[in-house]
């Protein structure tokens, strides 16, 4: 029986490219965690979370001092029982989620590199390529007609456009993402910008300028699900919840109040075990699921990939966190595929540096 030897929790800086703003700030750079999970096989796993404090409420202190306080839990216990020792680790520290992702990551990554199996098995599936959107921030329209045009030279067929802010700023990114890339789908995040009223005048005024959009994102604040029901009822698009949707109880109150037609799934929210159940509640309530990321790099977005290969259940997937950077490995280098491999997530830190020639 393999247990549990040694476990090591570390910050971990990735240099943005470029500052990345959305409507709950800007960031330039990614202030992440690494865990290593060690077992008295020698077998070696790795995990990263990345916390963003408007979303995750977690500093990279914070995270750090979480993931090691949970370490006392695991040590000498059996790899074989992850599920009950992430049980355990979330029941100790609630609401370090990109803490808990890390050390989840690295549990399950141990445990299926002990087993030489893929992390994607675990979830029902062999590692296939995984085609990811890319995502427009807030900038000024001629910078996004750019990026867009960079997209969709390199392939990408689904851009994300982040909005949330005033409304005919909002519309003329929106317009010119459109413009430029005229084959691409477009969806849209306000990431809890707007009102439903805001939300209604920003639909209609891109619907008005020929933008087939198809799907807006968290439009309104998070602890309001009913004044996100009512938002959706008003609206001739498709609605994703996203940080509405931590865990599965708050996925069974999106469903229940009628809020939502697609959840955003994102394991810097709930974990691949939470995932797997926010999944799974969202099926069967017919509807659709996304995934998507925060600001991890190969590890965190690997792990995703392989989720995505596993249950096979995502209508939409936004893995593009990895881009922003300088560093990641040469099968993630800037494009749509994101393609994984074994034994676990299949990476391990330091990353490889990336071709960055076609950004």
């Amino acid at each position: 029986m393999t247990r549990i030897d040694r476990i090591s929790v570390e910050p971990l800086d990735h240099e943005l490219r470029e500052p990345f703003e959305i409507s709950l700030g800007t960031r330039e750079k990614a202030r992440n965690l690494v865990v290593t999970v060690e077992t008295d096989s020698g077998v070696i796993g790795h995990g990263e979370g990345s916390p963003l404090p408007p979303v995750t409420g977690e500093t990279q202190a914070a995270a750090v001092a979480t993931a090691r306080s949970g370490t006392s839990l695991l040590e000498g216990a059996s790899l074989a029982d992850y599920r009950e020792l992430v049980s355990d680790l979330r029941a100790a520290v609630p609401g370090g989620v990109s803490a808990l992702f890390a050390v989840e990551t690295a549990l399950l990554d141990a445990y299926c590199r002990d087993r030489g199996i893929p992390l994607s098995e675990l979830f029902g599936g062999a590692p296939t390529t995984v085609t990811t959107d890319i995502t427009v921030p807030i900038v000024t329209p001629d910078a996004a007609a750019e990026r867009a045009t960079r997209a969709a030279t390199a392939g990408f067929d689904h851009i994300k456009v982040k909005a949330g802010g005033e409304v005919d700023a909002d519309v003329a990114r929106t317009v010119a993402v459109a413009d430029a890339a005229p084959d691409a789908t477009i969806t849209v995040d306000a990431n809890q910008g707007w009102t439903p009223k805001a939300t209604e005048q920003f639909v209609d005024e891109v619907t008005a300028a020929g933008v087939d959009l198809a799907l807006v994102e968290q439009p309104t604040p998070k602890d309001d699900i009913r004044g996100l029901a009512r938002t959706r009822d008003r609206l001739s698009v498709p609605v994703a919840a996203d940080e509405a949707v931590f865990t599965p109880a708050e996925a069974t109150a999106v469903v229940r109040e009628g809020a939502a037609d697609v959840i955003n799934v994102k394991l810097g929210k709930s974990g691949l075990l939470g995932a797997a159940a926010i999944v799974n509640i969202a099926e069967a309530a017919s509807l659709d699921c996304m995934l998507g990321c925060m600001l991890e790099g190969a590890t965190g977005i690997a792990t995703s990939a392989h989720l995505a290969a596993g249950l096979g259940a995502f209508d939409y997937v936004d893995l593009d966190g990895h881009l922003l950077f300088d560093e990641c490995p040469p099968s993630m280098s800037f494009g749509p595929r994101i393609d994984i491999d074994g034994p676990g997530h299949g990476v391990s830190p330091p990353a490889a540096v990336c071709d960055a020639t076609e950004r």
